[in-house]
């Protein structure tokens, strides 16, 4: 004892002491604690008292030194073991505060307290069992311990017991309304439920309890995001972020700004993110997103491959380089891109999608190749789903009003919606009641129209598959028309469940999606004539009487047909208004040749700003064609991008794939279009427009007859400008603008189909057929 002071004023120091702490007043309580323990070294409850004011400063190795020591002097007092155990837990040292916990029930078995946070620490170690146990003992000892029911929710829910946590969960509001940590793990369960519109009550209302709250707001932000309610999410987002800026929430700040179409907006909050955590290979992968979609393809393909660095394991960044790549013509790169993210991921439905497309373009593909890979995607994704497949009870009665379902994310103004929205707009609503399932992300004005087209409008983007498959089935669709194929947004892993008992593909392209659970495609008697190989298809072919497609300017049918451009300029442009994909190096040489048979001529060319423009110059340079003959210009909004053909005199078509409607949409601006028949039904699109038009003076069937028709129309401007100010005639008067008798062979052929399903025995227990 240190001379002069007494026992009594021991006593009066430490309760001195322990007013100043319990008042916040800690330098003063710490000065006194340690002349106490200076005077009496091994006075436990001094030890006990700084061990915790020690630990309340993030001192926490002292903490549990200091607490360690009063336990050694009072090994049976169970509060200095519980706050041991509490000190150690929080200083991270798990095992060691389990240990202590349960020293703390041997020495007090009714401790209600040690009982949950032994449950607590245990759930956090994965020894959910035990776990359980301890926090059904709390409550077993203090039934209305709320923090107790709260810790069992957790541990219950970490098991699975989805249904049990949140029971647990609500009885700790019921215990304590204001508690918020248990209204953001109600909502977790909520949500992992597939509760989402609950779960954002909950979540809701913790952060109402406790404005401050980062995670609650963090996971609001996100369900919000999963319900398409972005607007909200960029709202909770923001107010995360004034609690406490991290890179993962400024990156789903952006995600919510991305989907809203906010696109620079979004590029600035991944950026934060980016400083934030410079190497968070999530947020440069949706840096990458944005740039994609800003069509700055080349920032946007460093973006990608900065994320793949980081994270080697990343399917969707592959799978999204691959995208890039292949807008940029880089078709061989893009290939290998996407098979690595389904090498990397063998259920990536998506990314197999976006590689049966690309191997549309490709110049090295032939009919047998594409049917393999096709086949391969039925193998790989639609089998598996197989098992989902029930028998449909429609109603068998052929001539009945049937219910008739279609299915894209592209209701809206694009180029499979434009072409779209007539047929649907002149549907017989008295034989057929037309229901649209919409994967749109981004509505707009065309998405208006085709929900006033529609008896019955379904928004199911960002809706999962089975829930997808099952509203359908529940509407009772009798014909299910996918309108995408293997395109950007497919919905084609709902077909393959057969939630109708007829389906068919049609609009996207003309080809085959390779399922064995859709029944028909629609095609024509030019893209496919009477005694096609049909196997290269794994649907039955049905061919409409005239034409795969129905053209309509809608909303730009006012832009006028004008004056052939080279007799003001002097000389012939040719022009290739087509995605710069379908361009590749046999397609640049044959049209160099054109070139140089037509003297002074010049070539207009649809391409984002990048270098795959500087490569097609290197190409045709090597052809004797100098750049200055050439000119780039860049995707636009449709008006503006339609009014690009007052500046050209003749279209020039592009193999293997041809232009399909940037053709029509040339055609009726009074530009003909020199095509070539190609190996695969995507390479007949020009043949079966210009036959529709009587045009087939410009089809060519070798290299050298698309050369010489090119050159010799070009040579003949009286006959380019008489064609030019009858085309748009000639359109209009033909079967490719017909949109009402378009919609009477759509619903005639419907029809056939549900007769022969209505007298298929075989039928009344579906069969799906796998993919040839």
């Amino acid at each position: 004892m240190v001379p002069g002071i007494s026992a009594m004023t021991l006593q009066q120091s430490f309760a001195l002491a322990l007013q100043h702490h319990q008042s916040g007043r800690l330098a003063e309580a710490e000065v006194l604690y340690r002349e106490i323990l200076a005077a009496q070294p091994r006075q436990a409850d001094t030890l006990h008292q700084l061990g915790l004011l020690a630990h309340q400063t993030g001192h926490h190795s002292a903490a549990a030194e200091l607490v360690g020591e009063a336990v050694a002097v009072a090994p049976e007092n169970p509060v200095f073991q519980s706050n041991l155990a509490t000190v150690l837990f929080e200083s991270g040292r798990l095992d060691e505060a389990i240990a202590a916990y349960r020293r703390t029930i041997q020495i007090e078995p009714g401790y209600a307290g040690a009982h949950n946070s032994l449950g607590h620490a245990l759930t956090l170690k994965g020894e959910l069992a035990e776990a359980i146990a301890a926090c059904r003992r709390a409550i077993e000892l203090q039934p209305d311990y709320a923090m107790a029911h709260n810790n069992l929710g957790n541990a219950l829910g970490e098991q699975g017991r989805t249904d049990e946590a949140i029971s647990s969960f609500r009885r700790a509001l019921q215990l304590r309304p204001e508690y918020a940590e248990a209204c953001h793990n109600l909502a977790l369960s909520l949500r992992q439920k597939g509760l989402i519109r609950e779960a954002v009550v909950a979540w809701r209302r913790a952060i109402e309890i406790k404005p401050d709250y980062p995670a609650a707001c963090h996971a609001l932000g996100d369900a919000l995001t999963d319900v398409r309610r972005f607007e909200e999410a960029v709202t909770v987002y923001r107010q995360a972020l004034q609690v406490s800026e991290i890179a993962e929430t400024q990156n789903n700040l952006g995600l919510a700004l991305f989907e809203q179409g906010r696109l620079e907006d979004s590029m600035t909050a991944f950026r934060r993110a980016l400083e934030l955590k410079p190497e968070y290979a999530p947020a440069w992968f949706n840096t990458g997103h944005a740039l994609e979609k800003l069509s700055r393809l080349e920032e946007a393909i460093a973006a990608y491959r900065r994320a793949i660095d980081l994270k080697a394991d990343f399917p969707e960044a592959f799978n999204n380089l691959g995208s890039a790549l292949k807008d940029q013509g880089h078709l061989e790169e893009a290939i290998a891109a996407y098979r690595q993210a389904i090498a990397l991921k063998p259920d990536y439905a998506g990314a197999h999608s976006n590689l049966a497309y690309c191997l549309l373009f490709h110049s090295g593909s032939d009919p047998e190749s594409l049917r393999q890979e096709l086949h391969q995607w039925n193998q790989q994704h639609a089998e598996p789903r197989r098992r989902f497949i029930q028998p449909h009870g429609n109603d068998r009665t052929p001539e009945r009003r049937l219910r008739i379902g279609y299915v894209s994310p592209d209701f809206r103004d694009h180029v499979v919606g434009r072409n779209i929205l007539p047929i649907l707009a002149r549907h017989d609503h008295a034989q057929f009641e037309v229901f649209c399932y919409s994967a749109v992300t981004q509505p707009d004005a065309f998405t208006r129209r085709f929900k006033q087209a529609a008896d019955v409008w379904r928004d199911v983007a960002g809706t999962p598959e089975a829930e997808v498959a099952q509203l359908i089935r529940n509407d009772r669709i009798d014909i299910l028309v996918d309108l995408t194929l293997h395109m950007a947004g497919n919905r084609l892993p709902v077909f393959a469940r057969k939630p109708a008992p007829v389906q068919v593909t049609f609009a996207g392209y003309p080809g085959s999606t390779g399922l064995g659970a859709i029944d028909y495609r629609f095609s024509d008697p030019h893209l496919d004539p009477p005694g096609t190989d049909e196997t290269l298809y794994s649907e039955q072919t049905v061919r409409l009487p005239h034409s795969f497609w129905c053209y309509d300017p809608l909303d730009c049918s006012d832009i006028p047909v004008n004056a052939l451009p080279a007799g003001k300029n002097g000389f012939i442009t040719f022009g290739c208004l087509n995605n710069f994909c379908k361009i590749n190096e046999p397609t640049l040489k044959l049209w160099a040749k054109i070139l140089h048979q037509v003297s002074s001529s010049r070539l207009m060319l649809l391409a984002p700003e990048g270098s795959h423009r500087q490569l097609t110059l290197n190409v045709l340079r090597q052809e004797g064609i100098a750049s200055e003959r050439i000119e780039f210009v860049v995707p636009q909004p449709c008006r503006e991008y339609l009014e690009l053909y007052h500046r050209i005199d003749l279209g020039l078509d592009t193999l293997p794939y041809n232009g399909h409607t940037t053709s029509l949409d040339s055609f009726w601006m009074g530009v003909p279009v020199v095509t070539q028949i190609g190996k695969t039904i995507v390479g007949r699109a020009g043949y079966c427009q210009l036959k529709n038009l009587n045009l087939p003076e410009l089809i060519a069937s070798t290299p050298d007859q698309f050369v010489q028709i090119a050159a010799d129309l070009a040579g003949d401007p009286q006959r380019l400008a008489h064609l030019r100010s009858t085309l748009r005639q000639r359109m209009e008067q033909s079967p490719l603008m017909d949109a009402p008798r378009f919609a009477r062979d759509i619903e005639a052929a419907c029809r056939e189909m549900w007769r022969k399903w209505c007298g298929d025995a075989d039928s009344a227990t579906t069969s799906v057929r796998a993919g040839r």
